[in-house]
Order: structure tokens, then C-alpha cells, then sequence
């Protein structure tokens, strides 16, 4: 019998995270599904998204097996070019590329074809990461209106604190007021701008998280916005434990019995995706109630207090988060966002649909 941890990807709720994305805005939608789809699985998740109008990811591997899967959307490359030899690739499968530096201005440059590569201009309003800061934006976009190579040009750039108090109103007007010169698209909005920003979505909006089914804000459940989990984890009780007042549990005992309690071991631990961080409390499901872990998360397995479980048993049934234990509430629990669970979960997890 195979070890009983597994995670569900239920792609009906995919489409219906879609679908609330596509009631917020009259914007096209560029489907994020990096990182091997948020953890869900690139193809899985591309299946479950077909309805959008673009795709968004990072690895140029993935772009093409999008393209030879028979996706025909736009697929748009967020970190552009790594080297000049990948640009015939982009041409040969017809790709988007973001172009946020100097260094991939010069690769066009050593590119000899014409008039086939479509670029998103990356333009930095505040992150601090990538792209041109706006007082070189003006030469940066004359010299690619007029590049041998470049078709169509999209303007972009990629708020901060969209889900945070500070909001979004300086870079924001900042980015329109280096936009307004140019007749070109534009792309701001990630999931928390397209559900909170309705003046920043521009004409397409990059949703990446609300798509699996979680929330960008702290202060807003998934539930409240309408979103369903994509992804749950599961797995078993495989040991039961009587502990009396004083027992320590798992390394560094960092849990100690106040009074006689029952304990459960799940077949889950940080080898597995299951954060090693998650504190003593952290919520979990076991038979369909809410409990909480109980000492350190191990490589392979954790623990889980059962003593107002009485009818719990080995075997029984633990949702880690997923249906009705949502992932916010874990990644909140264990000091990280949702993001990095979906993106965390290891190979050895088999993946069901």
C-alpha cells in the first residue's frame, strides 16, 4: 500500500477562480501559471484555464510545451530573454517577451530578424526589481518603436503594495503619466490590483494566485472573494498516542502535555512541502473537524492533537489545507503566504485529479 499523502487538483475550481477574474474586468487575462503552475501542474493548470486569453510563465521549456500541447493564446515570457540564442526559439513559437533591461536591448540587437518579436516594456514604479526606471523609459521605447525586430510593444509594470494599506495611487499615476504619450497596450494588474483596482486594470490584467483558489489579502478570505481551492492536500493517521501530563513531543520538544491527551501522526512532513515552520496550533483537519499540530514538523510526518477527536482512529482522514481548511489560514499559522505551500509541495507527493 503507497504512503496516503496525496494532493488533489480540481480543475472546476480553476475555471471558477477564472470565471470571478473574468466577471471583475472588461480587461483580457493573462493566466499566470509559472512555477509549474502555482504547484498544480503547467498542462493541469493550462487545461483548467483554456477559457483565458493569454498565458503568462518564466521558462521558455514550458512556453513550447504550451505551444506543441496546442495552445495557440498569447504566452508572454515575465523575465524576457536569458541569452540571444533563445530568440529565434521565441520568434519559431510566436512568444511575448518582457524586455526590462539594457542588457536584453542588446540581445535584440544581435537578433537578425525583422518585425516578428511582440515586447512587453517593463517599466519600474516602485518594486525595485525589474525593469527601467521612468526617466529612461522615453529613449527605451523610441529606440524599440523603431527596432528592426520588434513588432507590437506592451507597456507594463508590477504594483508593490497592491494588497497592502498603501495602495497603489503614486505608482500608478506615475505609470499614466509615462504612458500617455504612447498609443500602446497596457498591463498593470495582478490578482490583488484586479480585485481591488478597478482604474489600474488597463487592457490586460495578470491574475496569478486568485486563480488556485487563494486570497492576496491579509484582511479578505478566499471564500469572501468568491475563490474555490485548486489544490488539497491529504493524507492519513497512521499512529495514535496517549500522552500524560509532562510528555514531550517531537525534536527540540517544543510541545509539552499539560494533561492527559490523545495525539494522532500524520504521514506528512517538510519533505513533503509541509512548512517545517508551522508552530504548535497551526489548524488542520482531521475527520472533517478542526484541530491543531501538535511539536515540530518532521521530515516525514507530524503530529496532531486528537482529544476532542474521540473518533478518530489510524486510517482516519487529514486535510493538511485545501477543502474546508483554507490555505491562508496554514501559510498565516506557519509566518508565509500561500504562494510558497502551492510552490513548495515536493515531487513525492503523487498529484490526482
Amino acid at each position: 500500500m503507497p504512503r496516503p499523502i496525496q494532493a488533489y487538483i480540481n480543475q472546476s475550481a480553476l475555471e471558477n477562480n477564472l470565471g470571478v477574474a473574468r466577471r471583475t474586468t472588461s480587461a483580457r487575462i493573462m493566466s499566470v501559471i509559472k512555477a509549474d503552475g502555482y504547484g498544480h501542474g503547467l498542462l493541469r493548470a493550462a487545461e483548467a484555464l483554456s477559457a483565458t486569453d493569454g498565458y503568462a510563465l518564466l521558462d521558455i521549456a514550458d512556453a513550447v510545451k504550451l505551444r506543441e500541447a496546442g495552445y495557440r493564446q498569447p504566452i508572454l515570457m515575465l523575465e524576457g530573454i536569458f541569452g540571444a540564442d533563445e530568440l529565434p526559439t521565441i520568434a519559431e513559437y510566436g512568444l511575448a517577451c518582457v524586455i526590462h533591461s539594457a542588457q536584453q536591448i542588446a540581445m535584440l540587437d544581435a537578433y537578425p530578424g525583422r518585425g516578428t518579436l511582440d515586447i512587453w516594456l517593463k517599466v519600474n514604479t516602485g518594486m525595485g526589481r525589474l525593469g527601467f526606471v521612468p526617466q529612461q523609459v522615453a529613449q527605451v521605447m523610441e529606440q524599440l518603436r523603431r527596432h528592426r525586430a520588434v513588432r507590437d510593444i506592451t507597456l507594463m509594470t508590477h504594483f508593490a503594495n497592491a494588497d497592502e494599506a498603501r495602495g497603489i495611487a503614486a505608482p500608478l499615476a506615475l505609470f499614466n503619466d509615462i504612458a500617455s504619450p504612447y498609443r500602446v497596450p497596457r498591463s498593470l494588474a495582478n490578482s490583488a490590483t484586479l480585485l481591488r483596482y478597478p482604474e489600474a486594470h488597463g487592457d490586460w490584467v495578470r491574475p496569478g494566485i486568485m486563480l488556485y483558489g487563494a486570497s492576496p489579502f491579509a484582511d479578505v478570505s478566499a471564500q469572501e472573494l468568491g475563490l474555490k481551492p485548486a489544490m488539497t492536500l491529504s493524507s492519513r493517521i497512521i499512529a495514535i498516542q496517549e500522552l500524560r501530563a509532562g510528555d514531550e513531543v517531537g525534536y527540540a520538544a517544543i510541545f509539552r502535555a499539560e494533561h492527559s491527551m490523545r495525539i494522532g501522526v500524520v504521514a506528512c512532513g517538510y519533505a513533503d512541502g509541509y512548512p517545517r515552520s508551522a508552530p504548535n496550533g497551526t489548524p488542520i483537519l482531521v475527520d472533517g473537524r478542526r484541530t491543531r499540530t501538535v511539536g515540530r514538523i518532521s521530515m516525514d510526518m507530524l503530529c496532531v492533537d486528537l482529544s476532542d477527536l474521540p473518533q478518530a482512529e489510524i486510517g482516519s482522514p487529514v486535510v493538511l489545507w485545501g477543502e474546508d481548511m483554507p490555505i491562508d489560514e496554514v501559510a498565516r499559522a506557519a509566518g508565509t503566504v500561500g504562494y510558497e505551500l502551492m510552490c513548495a509541495l515536493t515531487s513525492r507527493v503523487p498529484i490526482t485529479d
